[in-house]
């Protein structure tokens, strides 16, 4: 990667307290999946991913930087549930261990706004449909059917209830660093959801 392209994705955050349950929710499935190929996400890092750009140019940045502070003018502030436990594609057979969001349609339609904006740039649009969840952790794709089946047995016994509440005031651009020990998340840009643009009287 060139030093004038970064890997960005666009994503809104959670509250401590959420992050907290999580991290507890994480440490309990590790401890009963111990040995098994799961890569597992640092929850102080966790948040609900809305756009995942990848290699970006730093001349693009500034125009994402407006397309957000646009589609965030125009909505509220919001708030999601969370709470629950999946897998994609399916439990039984989990590639991605995640813990459930239950969003308004307002979130779905700030995304949708915001990868319209950015599909002008020239970025693709996803190839499924948004389903707003949290990554606990992945299954290795060098996993045996074996330990596929060990950790799809294990989520279908393991119970989560409702965690909690966070509400969505602001959609931020981050830049994805992988480093040796880790991902390292900066946060570049943040665009608050004031409602402003919807309140005008034409």
């Amino acid at each position: 990667m060139t030093a004038d392209v970064i890997r960005t994705f666009i994503a809104v955050d959670l509250p401590s307290s959420v992050i907290e349950t999580l991290g507890q929710i994480s440490t309990q499935l590790q401890a009963k999946l111990t040995g098994t190929p799961v890569r597992w996400v640092d929850f102080q890092k966790m948040h609900l991913t809305l756009k995942f750009l990848g290699d970006i140019s730093q001349e693009n940045i500034g125009m994402v930087e407006k397309i957000l502070q646009s589609e965030a003018a125009k909505r509220q502030p919001m708030e999601i549930g969370i709470g629950g436990i999946g897998a994609f594609p399916k439990i039984r057979h989990p590639r991605v261990i995640w813990v459930g969001v239950e969003a308004p349609d307002e979130l779905s339609d700030l995304r949708r706004g915001i990868e319209d904006g950015v599909a002008r740039l020239g970025y693709s649009y996803d190839k499924y449909a948004f389903t707003p969840h949290l990554t606990l952790g992945r299954i290795s794709r060098k996993a045996s059917a074996r330990d596929v089946r060990m950790v799809g047995n294990a989520l279908h016994d393991f119970q989560v209830g409702f965690i909690g509440v966070a509400r969505i005031d602001a959609v931020h651009l981050y830049q994805s660093d992988l480093l040796p020990d880790g991902t390292q998340y900066t946060r570049l840009y943040s665009a608050g959801l004031t409602g402003l643009e919807s309140d005008v009287v034409v």
